[in-house]
Protein backbone atom coordinates (compact mmCIF):
# COMPACT_ATOMS: atom_id res chain seq x y z
CA UNK A 1 0.00 0.00 0.00
CA UNK A 2 1.87 3.44 -0.91
CA UNK A 3 0.87 7.08 -1.07
CA UNK A 4 1.37 9.85 -3.61
CA UNK A 5 4.49 11.48 -3.92
CA UNK A 6 3.85 14.96 -2.11
CA UNK A 7 1.72 13.43 0.78
CA UNK A 8 2.03 15.74 3.89
CA UNK A 9 2.95 14.42 7.11
CA UNK A 10 3.62 16.40 10.31
CA UNK A 11 1.30 17.48 13.71
CA UNK A 12 -0.75 19.68 14.79
CA UNK A 13 -1.13 22.05 17.70
CA UNK A 14 -2.93 25.01 18.90
CA UNK A 15 -1.90 28.33 20.45
CA UNK A 16 -4.56 28.41 23.64
CA UNK A 17 -2.87 25.37 24.65
CA UNK A 18 1.13 25.32 23.69
CA UNK A 19 1.85 29.05 23.73
CA UNK A 20 1.87 29.93 26.96
CA UNK A 21 2.82 33.52 27.86
CA UNK A 22 -0.12 34.59 28.44
CA UNK A 23 0.25 38.43 29.12
CA UNK A 24 3.25 38.80 27.43
CA UNK A 25 4.00 41.32 24.25
CA UNK A 26 0.45 43.12 25.40
CA UNK A 27 -1.50 39.99 24.41
CA UNK A 28 -4.81 40.07 25.90
CA UNK A 29 -6.99 37.36 27.75
CA UNK A 30 -9.51 34.78 25.39
CA UNK A 31 -11.63 32.19 26.76
CA UNK A 32 -9.54 29.97 26.97
CA UNK A 33 -7.52 31.61 30.45
CA UNK A 34 -10.59 31.29 31.98
CA UNK A 35 -10.81 27.17 31.16
CA UNK A 36 -9.75 25.81 34.64
CA UNK A 37 -7.80 21.72 35.44
CA UNK A 38 -10.73 19.34 36.39
CA UNK A 39 -8.80 16.87 37.99
CA UNK A 40 -10.46 13.47 39.06
CA UNK A 41 -13.59 14.53 37.26
CA UNK A 42 -15.79 12.22 35.60
CA UNK A 43 -14.95 12.00 31.91
CA UNK A 44 -18.46 12.22 30.98
CA UNK A 45 -18.57 15.68 32.04
CA UNK A 46 -15.85 17.10 29.74
CA UNK A 47 -18.28 16.19 27.06
CA UNK A 48 -21.15 18.44 28.43
CA UNK A 49 -21.92 22.07 28.00
CA UNK A 50 -20.53 23.67 30.78
CA UNK A 51 -21.70 27.23 31.42
CA UNK A 52 -19.47 30.35 32.21
CA UNK A 53 -21.08 32.85 34.33
CA UNK A 54 -19.92 36.85 34.01
CA UNK A 55 -19.36 37.15 37.79
CA UNK A 56 -17.31 33.81 37.22
CA UNK A 57 -15.33 34.76 34.05
CA UNK A 58 -14.33 37.85 35.90
CA UNK A 59 -13.37 36.49 38.91
CA UNK A 60 -11.04 34.03 36.63
CA UNK A 61 -9.53 37.31 35.17
CA UNK A 62 -8.75 38.47 38.40
CA UNK A 63 -6.83 35.65 39.59
CA UNK A 64 -2.80 35.49 37.90
CA UNK A 65 -2.94 31.90 38.59
CA UNK A 66 -1.55 29.34 35.91
CA UNK A 67 -1.69 26.32 37.98
CA UNK A 68 -5.38 25.95 37.71
CA UNK A 69 -5.63 28.04 34.85
CA UNK A 70 -3.50 25.61 32.66
CA UNK A 71 -3.91 27.09 29.02
CA UNK A 72 -2.28 30.41 30.15
CA UNK A 73 1.41 28.70 30.96
CA UNK A 74 0.68 25.92 27.98
CA UNK A 75 4.09 23.90 27.26
CA UNK A 76 5.64 27.74 26.68
CA UNK A 77 6.05 27.04 23.02
CA UNK A 78 6.06 31.02 22.80
CA UNK A 79 9.55 31.01 24.51
CA UNK A 80 10.76 27.33 23.10
CA UNK A 81 9.32 26.93 19.54
CA UNK A 82 12.57 26.56 17.82
CA UNK A 83 13.77 23.81 19.97
CA UNK A 84 9.66 22.30 19.62
CA UNK A 85 10.42 22.70 15.76
CA UNK A 86 14.26 21.03 15.46
CA UNK A 87 12.45 18.04 16.70
CA UNK A 88 9.36 18.03 14.76
CA UNK A 89 11.92 18.93 11.37
CA UNK A 90 14.10 15.23 12.64
CA UNK A 91 10.62 13.19 12.95
CA UNK A 92 10.73 14.67 9.16
CA UNK A 93 7.61 16.82 9.40
CA UNK A 94 6.64 18.25 6.32
CA UNK A 95 4.02 20.17 7.29
CA UNK A 96 2.77 21.84 10.65
CA UNK A 97 -0.01 22.84 11.84
CA UNK A 98 -0.40 25.59 14.05
CA UNK A 99 -2.86 28.90 15.02
CA UNK A 100 -2.43 32.66 15.16
CA UNK A 101 -4.18 33.82 18.47
CA UNK A 102 -6.55 36.55 17.46
CA UNK A 103 -5.83 38.26 21.26
CA UNK A 104 -1.90 37.85 20.49
CA UNK A 105 -2.48 40.60 17.31
CA UNK A 106 -5.59 42.42 18.90
CA UNK A 107 -5.94 42.18 22.58
CA UNK A 108 -9.92 42.84 22.90
CA UNK A 109 -10.26 42.02 19.21
CA UNK A 110 -11.94 45.91 18.41
CA UNK A 111 -8.08 47.57 18.43
CA UNK A 112 -7.70 49.06 14.68
CA UNK A 113 -3.44 48.42 14.42
CA UNK A 114 -1.99 45.30 15.66
CA UNK A 115 0.57 44.42 17.93
CA UNK A 116 4.11 45.11 16.64
CA UNK A 117 5.29 41.90 19.12
CA UNK A 118 2.22 39.72 18.23
CA UNK A 119 2.91 40.22 14.05
CA UNK A 120 7.03 39.69 15.29
CA UNK A 121 6.25 36.50 17.00
CA UNK A 122 4.23 34.80 14.15
CA UNK A 123 6.57 35.51 11.25
CA UNK A 124 9.73 34.86 13.16
CA UNK A 125 7.82 31.35 14.05
CA UNK A 126 6.35 30.85 10.56
CA UNK A 127 10.21 31.63 8.82
CA UNK A 128 11.48 29.35 10.96
CA UNK A 129 9.22 26.90 9.88
CA UNK A 130 10.22 27.66 6.00
CA UNK A 131 13.81 27.24 7.44
CA UNK A 132 13.32 23.68 8.65
CA UNK A 133 11.28 22.84 5.17
CA UNK A 134 8.70 22.68 7.18
CA UNK A 135 5.11 24.13 5.70
CA UNK A 136 2.84 26.13 7.99
CA UNK A 137 -1.11 25.21 7.90
CA UNK A 138 -2.51 28.06 9.69
CA UNK A 139 -5.56 28.17 11.74
CA UNK A 140 -7.45 31.62 12.29
CA UNK A 141 -9.69 30.89 15.37
CA UNK A 142 -8.65 27.62 17.41
CA UNK A 143 -10.77 27.52 20.43
CA UNK A 144 -9.95 31.26 21.10
CA UNK A 145 -12.36 34.44 20.88
CA UNK A 146 -11.22 36.94 22.56
CA UNK A 147 -12.59 37.63 25.98
CA UNK A 148 -13.51 41.37 25.67
CA UNK A 149 -15.67 40.00 22.52
CA UNK A 150 -17.37 37.44 24.71
CA UNK A 151 -18.33 40.15 27.84
CA UNK A 152 -19.25 42.84 25.11
CA UNK A 153 -21.08 41.35 22.43
CA UNK A 154 -21.73 37.81 23.56
CA UNK A 155 -19.01 36.95 20.90
CA UNK A 156 -20.06 35.95 17.89
CA UNK A 157 -23.78 36.31 18.55
CA UNK A 158 -23.40 39.96 17.11
CA UNK A 159 -22.80 40.03 13.65
CA UNK A 160 -20.43 43.38 13.70
CA UNK A 161 -17.51 40.29 15.02
CA UNK A 162 -17.33 39.40 11.44
CA UNK A 163 -15.57 42.92 10.68
CA UNK A 164 -13.48 42.53 13.45
CA UNK A 165 -12.36 39.02 12.20
CA UNK A 166 -12.06 40.06 8.62
CA UNK A 167 -9.56 42.87 10.17
CA UNK A 168 -7.54 40.19 12.13
CA UNK A 169 -7.44 38.00 9.31
CA UNK A 170 -6.41 40.45 6.64
CA UNK A 171 -3.75 41.34 8.96
CA UNK A 172 -2.73 37.34 8.66
CA UNK A 173 -2.87 37.49 4.99
CA UNK A 174 -0.80 40.45 4.75
CA UNK A 175 1.41 39.91 7.13
CA UNK A 176 1.99 36.14 6.98
CA UNK A 177 1.14 35.65 3.44
CA UNK A 178 4.37 35.35 2.38
CA UNK A 179 5.00 32.45 4.47
CA UNK A 180 1.93 30.73 4.93
CA UNK A 181 0.24 29.07 1.88
CA UNK A 182 -2.46 26.61 4.05
CA UNK A 183 -5.31 28.41 5.72
CA UNK A 184 -8.14 27.07 7.99
CA UNK A 185 -10.98 29.62 9.19
CA UNK A 186 -12.55 28.04 12.36
CA UNK A 187 -11.45 25.13 14.19
CA UNK A 188 -14.23 22.43 14.40
CA UNK A 189 -16.95 24.64 13.33
CA UNK A 190 -19.72 22.40 14.31
CA UNK A 191 -18.65 22.79 18.20
CA UNK A 192 -20.41 26.04 18.53
CA UNK A 193 -23.44 23.89 18.74
CA UNK A 194 -21.65 22.02 21.98
CA UNK A 195 -19.58 24.35 23.21
CA UNK A 196 -20.69 27.86 22.92
CA UNK A 197 -18.22 29.90 25.18
CA UNK A 198 -15.22 28.08 24.00
CA UNK A 199 -16.48 28.20 20.09
CA UNK A 200 -17.79 31.47 19.82
CA UNK A 201 -17.39 33.12 23.09
CA UNK A 202 -20.96 32.69 23.63
CA UNK A 203 -22.50 33.22 27.37
CA UNK A 204 -25.56 31.65 28.28
CA UNK A 205 -26.73 34.20 30.87
CA UNK A 206 -26.18 37.13 28.18
CA UNK A 207 -28.15 35.27 25.46
CA UNK A 208 -31.86 36.60 24.80
CA UNK A 209 -33.95 34.79 24.38
CA UNK A 210 -33.28 30.68 23.28
CA UNK A 211 -29.64 29.56 23.79
CA UNK A 212 -29.70 27.43 20.74
CA UNK A 213 -31.34 29.99 18.12
CA UNK A 214 -28.18 32.08 19.60
CA UNK A 215 -25.49 29.65 18.47
CA UNK A 216 -26.88 28.99 15.54
CA UNK A 217 -27.21 33.03 14.83
CA UNK A 218 -23.68 32.85 15.53
CA UNK A 219 -22.35 30.05 13.38
CA UNK A 220 -24.08 31.67 10.84
CA UNK A 221 -21.85 34.40 11.08
CA UNK A 222 -18.98 32.36 11.08
CA UNK A 223 -20.29 30.95 7.66
CA UNK A 224 -20.12 34.54 6.38
CA UNK A 225 -16.79 35.31 7.87
CA UNK A 226 -15.58 32.29 6.43
CA UNK A 227 -16.91 33.07 3.21
CA UNK A 228 -15.76 36.65 3.30
CA UNK A 229 -12.03 35.74 4.56
CA UNK A 230 -11.87 33.10 1.84
CA UNK A 231 -12.93 36.12 -0.75
CA UNK A 232 -10.02 38.35 0.97
CA UNK A 233 -7.29 35.54 0.42
CA UNK A 234 -7.61 34.94 -3.22
CA UNK A 235 -7.54 38.63 -3.23
CA UNK A 236 -4.47 39.67 -1.31
CA UNK A 237 -2.48 35.81 -1.91
CA UNK A 238 -4.19 34.36 -5.04
CA UNK A 239 -1.60 31.15 -5.10
CA UNK A 240 -2.72 30.14 -1.18
CA UNK A 241 -5.49 27.71 -0.61
CA UNK A 242 -8.52 28.25 2.18
CA UNK A 243 -10.15 25.34 3.72
CA UNK A 244 -12.90 24.22 6.56
CA UNK A 245 -12.51 22.27 9.30
CA UNK A 246 -15.07 19.92 10.61
CA UNK A 247 -15.14 17.65 13.74
CA UNK A 248 -15.97 14.49 11.86
CA UNK A 249 -18.14 12.07 14.24
CA UNK A 250 -18.86 9.79 12.48
CA UNK A 251 -21.87 7.59 13.66
CA UNK A 252 -23.52 3.94 13.00
CA UNK A 253 -27.03 3.16 14.35
CA UNK A 254 -26.96 0.96 17.31
CA UNK A 255 -28.92 -1.52 15.75
CA UNK A 256 -30.75 -2.25 13.01
CA UNK A 257 -33.99 -1.55 14.34
CA UNK A 258 -35.19 1.05 11.63
CA UNK A 259 -35.78 3.89 14.22
CA UNK A 260 -31.57 3.79 15.17
CA UNK A 261 -31.11 4.13 11.41
CA UNK A 262 -33.09 7.48 11.00
CA UNK A 263 -31.85 8.71 14.13
CA UNK A 264 -28.57 8.00 13.04
CA UNK A 265 -29.51 9.82 9.77
CA UNK A 266 -31.51 12.61 11.06
CA UNK A 267 -28.07 13.30 13.18
CA UNK A 268 -25.68 13.19 10.55
CA UNK A 269 -27.81 15.92 8.33
CA UNK A 270 -26.88 18.28 10.91
CA UNK A 271 -23.24 16.98 11.32
CA UNK A 272 -22.41 17.73 7.94
CA UNK A 273 -24.54 20.86 7.58
CA UNK A 274 -21.48 23.26 8.57
CA UNK A 275 -19.36 21.78 5.71
CA UNK A 276 -22.46 21.73 3.11
CA UNK A 277 -22.43 25.63 3.47
CA UNK A 278 -18.76 25.90 3.50
CA UNK A 279 -17.86 23.01 0.57
CA UNK A 280 -21.00 23.15 -0.79
CA UNK A 281 -21.86 26.99 -0.71
CA UNK A 282 -25.70 26.53 0.73
CA UNK A 283 -27.53 25.61 3.67
CA UNK A 284 -29.34 21.91 2.55
CA UNK A 285 -33.00 22.41 2.08
CA UNK A 286 -33.74 19.26 4.60
CA UNK A 287 -31.11 20.73 7.33
CA UNK A 288 -33.19 24.27 7.47
CA UNK A 289 -36.38 22.21 7.46
CA UNK A 290 -34.95 20.71 10.63
CA UNK A 291 -33.95 23.63 12.27
CA UNK A 292 -37.03 25.32 11.41
CA UNK A 293 -39.00 22.73 13.38
CA UNK A 294 -37.02 23.34 15.94
CA UNK A 295 -37.75 26.96 16.24
CA UNK A 296 -33.97 27.98 14.73
CA UNK A 297 -34.49 30.58 12.30
CA UNK A 298 -31.21 31.93 10.37
CA UNK A 299 -30.44 35.08 10.37
CA UNK A 300 -29.86 35.86 6.33
CA UNK A 301 -29.51 39.46 5.53
CA UNK A 302 -29.06 40.50 2.38
CA UNK A 303 -25.94 39.07 0.50
CA UNK A 304 -25.15 36.45 2.48
CA UNK A 305 -26.35 33.30 0.27
CA UNK A 306 -24.17 34.82 -2.81
CA UNK A 307 -21.13 35.40 -0.91
CA UNK A 308 -21.30 31.52 0.47
CA UNK A 309 -21.78 30.22 -2.98
CA UNK A 310 -19.55 32.44 -4.63
CA UNK A 311 -16.99 32.06 -1.96
CA UNK A 312 -16.83 27.62 -0.76
CA UNK A 313 -13.24 26.49 0.54
CA UNK A 314 -11.23 25.01 -1.21
CA UNK A 315 -10.18 21.70 0.21
CA UNK A 316 -12.24 19.66 3.74
CA UNK A 317 -9.67 19.11 6.77
CA UNK A 318 -11.55 17.66 9.84
CA UNK A 319 -10.45 16.00 13.12
CA UNK A 320 -11.25 12.06 13.47
CA UNK A 321 -11.06 10.35 16.93
CA UNK A 322 -13.83 7.84 17.47
CA UNK A 323 -16.73 6.96 16.63
CA UNK A 324 -20.21 6.17 18.45
CA UNK A 325 -23.71 5.02 17.60
CA UNK A 326 -27.09 6.44 17.56
CA UNK A 327 -30.26 4.60 19.19
CA UNK A 328 -33.72 6.05 20.09
CA UNK A 329 -33.77 3.90 23.06
CA UNK A 330 -33.50 6.50 26.40
CA UNK A 331 -31.69 3.66 28.39
CA UNK A 332 -28.97 2.78 26.12
CA UNK A 333 -25.27 3.51 27.51
CA UNK A 334 -23.70 6.30 26.40
CA UNK A 335 -19.78 7.19 26.59
CA UNK A 336 -17.80 10.56 25.76
CA UNK A 337 -15.92 11.19 22.50
CA UNK A 338 -15.00 14.54 21.75
CA UNK A 339 -17.17 16.64 22.71
CA UNK A 340 -19.59 14.09 22.47
CA UNK A 341 -21.97 11.66 24.38
CA UNK A 342 -22.93 8.78 21.68
CA UNK A 343 -24.53 5.55 22.46
CA UNK A 344 -21.38 3.16 23.16
CA UNK A 345 -20.62 0.71 20.53
CA UNK A 346 -20.12 -2.75 21.91
CA UNK A 347 -17.53 -4.25 19.19
CA UNK A 348 -14.46 -1.17 20.32
CA UNK A 349 -12.27 -0.68 22.84
CA UNK A 350 -12.05 2.78 24.55
CA UNK A 351 -9.44 5.04 26.38
CA UNK A 352 -9.38 5.68 29.87
CA UNK A 353 -10.88 9.20 28.91
CA UNK A 354 -13.97 6.99 27.22
CA UNK A 355 -13.41 7.68 23.68
CA UNK A 356 -14.26 4.73 21.54
CA UNK A 357 -11.38 3.55 18.83
CA UNK A 358 -12.52 2.59 15.61
CA UNK A 359 -9.70 2.79 12.85
CA UNK A 360 -12.32 1.29 10.18
CA UNK A 361 -14.21 4.46 10.93
CA UNK A 362 -11.11 6.65 9.79
CA UNK A 363 -11.74 4.88 6.25
CA UNK A 364 -15.89 5.25 6.25
CA UNK A 365 -15.00 9.08 7.22
CA UNK A 366 -12.80 9.30 4.26
CA UNK A 367 -14.89 7.62 1.93
CA UNK A 368 -18.13 9.35 3.25
CA UNK A 369 -16.57 13.21 2.77
CA UNK A 370 -14.93 12.45 -0.14
CA UNK A 371 -17.84 10.73 -2.25
CA UNK A 372 -20.10 13.54 -0.83
CA UNK A 373 -18.07 16.76 -1.31
CA UNK A 374 -15.53 15.73 -4.14
CA UNK A 375 -13.16 18.02 -2.72
CA UNK A 376 -9.34 17.00 -1.78
CA UNK A 377 -9.62 16.36 2.09
CA UNK A 378 -6.99 16.62 4.83
CA UNK A 379 -7.22 15.03 8.28
CA UNK A 380 -5.75 17.54 10.23
CA UNK A 381 -5.86 15.88 14.28
CA UNK A 382 -6.20 11.91 15.12
CA UNK A 383 -4.34 11.03 18.06
CA UNK A 384 -4.73 8.90 21.05
CA UNK A 385 -4.67 10.42 25.00
CA UNK A 386 -2.89 8.09 27.30
CA UNK A 387 -1.45 8.48 30.64
CA UNK A 388 2.69 7.93 29.99
CA UNK A 389 4.84 6.09 32.55
CA UNK A 390 8.44 8.34 32.59
CA UNK A 391 11.16 5.42 33.58
CA UNK A 392 13.86 5.74 36.03
CA UNK A 393 16.47 6.21 32.92
CA UNK A 394 13.94 8.72 31.70
CA UNK A 395 12.73 6.72 28.54
CA UNK A 396 8.67 6.27 27.65
CA UNK A 397 7.65 3.57 26.08
CA UNK A 398 4.58 3.98 24.57
CA UNK A 399 3.66 0.72 22.42
CA UNK A 400 -0.03 1.84 22.46
CA UNK A 401 -0.08 4.90 20.75
CA UNK A 402 1.92 3.16 18.46
CA UNK A 403 -0.67 0.39 17.52
CA UNK A 404 -3.18 3.36 17.31
CA UNK A 405 -1.67 5.44 14.55
CA UNK A 406 -0.75 2.00 12.59
CA UNK A 407 -4.36 0.34 12.80
CA UNK A 408 -5.15 4.27 11.54
CA UNK A 409 -2.74 4.52 8.58
CA UNK A 410 -3.84 1.12 7.55
CA UNK A 411 -6.99 2.35 7.10
CA UNK A 412 -6.32 5.63 6.06
CA UNK A 413 -3.87 4.38 2.78
CA UNK A 414 -6.81 1.67 1.89
CA UNK A 415 -9.37 4.74 1.57
CA UNK A 416 -6.24 6.64 -0.81
CA UNK A 417 -6.29 3.08 -3.05
CA UNK A 418 -10.46 3.32 -3.51
CA UNK A 419 -9.91 6.96 -4.85
CA UNK A 420 -10.17 9.57 -2.15
CA UNK A 421 -7.77 12.62 -2.86
CA UNK A 422 -5.68 12.57 0.59
CA UNK A 423 -3.74 16.31 1.05
CA UNK A 424 -1.97 14.82 4.08
CA UNK A 425 -2.44 13.81 7.63
CA UNK A 426 -0.91 15.69 10.91
CA UNK A 427 -1.65 14.26 13.93
CA UNK A 428 -2.96 15.57 17.39
CA UNK A 429 -0.36 16.48 19.16
CA UNK A 430 3.30 15.48 17.63
CA UNK A 431 4.11 16.81 21.61
CA UNK A 432 2.67 16.75 24.83
CA UNK A 433 -0.26 19.83 25.52
CA UNK A 434 -2.58 21.09 27.62
CA UNK A 435 -5.55 19.02 26.71
CA UNK A 436 -9.01 21.16 25.41
CA UNK A 437 -11.96 19.30 27.85
CA UNK A 438 -9.94 18.94 31.27
CA UNK A 439 -6.86 21.19 30.89
CA UNK A 440 -4.55 18.83 31.93
CA UNK A 441 -1.59 17.47 30.21
CA UNK A 442 -1.57 13.98 31.96
CA UNK A 443 -3.73 12.80 28.76
CA UNK A 444 -0.97 13.17 26.75
CA UNK A 445 -0.97 12.58 23.01
CA UNK A 446 2.80 12.78 21.77
CA UNK A 447 5.19 11.67 20.27
CA UNK A 448 7.64 14.30 22.59
CA UNK A 449 7.00 13.81 26.09
CA UNK A 450 6.86 16.98 27.97
CA UNK A 451 7.99 17.09 31.46
CA UNK A 452 5.25 18.94 33.59
CA UNK A 453 2.53 17.55 35.51
CA UNK A 454 -1.22 18.86 35.50
CA UNK A 455 -0.39 22.11 37.85
CA UNK A 456 2.50 23.41 36.02
CA UNK A 457 5.22 21.43 38.17
CA UNK A 458 8.43 19.74 36.05
CA UNK A 459 11.77 20.62 34.23
CA UNK A 460 9.98 21.28 30.81
CA UNK A 461 12.30 19.18 29.23
CA UNK A 462 11.38 17.61 25.78
CA UNK A 463 12.42 13.91 25.52
CA UNK A 464 11.43 11.73 22.35
CA UNK A 465 9.13 8.56 23.07
CA UNK A 466 9.59 5.39 21.49
CA UNK A 467 6.32 6.24 18.71
CA UNK A 468 8.65 9.16 18.04
CA UNK A 469 11.40 7.02 16.67
CA UNK A 470 8.44 4.94 14.88
CA UNK A 471 6.59 8.25 13.18
CA UNK A 472 10.13 9.56 11.79
CA UNK A 473 10.11 5.90 10.08
CA UNK A 474 6.73 5.91 8.88
CA UNK A 475 7.18 9.64 7.46
CA UNK A 476 10.64 8.36 5.89
CA UNK A 477 9.16 5.53 4.22
CA UNK A 478 6.03 7.78 2.95
CA UNK A 479 3.63 5.05 4.92
CA UNK A 480 4.81 2.03 3.30
CA UNK A 481 6.61 0.81 6.70
CA UNK A 482 4.78 0.65 9.41
CA UNK A 483 6.48 -2.40 11.37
Amino acid sequence: MTLPKGFRWGGAVAANQVEGAWREGGRGPAVSDVASYKPNADPTEYALHHAYTVDGIKAALADDDVAYYPKRRGIDFYHRYPGDLALFAEMGFTTLRVSIAWTRLYPTGEELEPLAEGVAYYEALFTEMRRLNIEPLVTLSHYDPPMALALKHNGWVERRTIELFERFARTCFERFGHLVKMWLTFNEIDGIIRHPFTSGGIIEELVEGDLEQACYTALHHQFVASASVTRMLREISPDAQMGCMLTMLTTYPNTCHPDDVAATQAKERLLYLCTDVQAGGAYPRLALRALERRGVKIPFEKGDEELLKEHPVDFISFSYYMSMTESVRPDAERTPGNTVLGVKNPFLPSSEWGWQIDPVGLRISLIDLYDRYGKPLFIVENGLGMRDELTDDRKIHDPYRIDYFRAHFEQMIQAVEEGVDLMGYVSWAPIDLISASSSQISKRYGFIYVDQDDLGQGTQERLRKDSFYWYQKVIASNGADLA
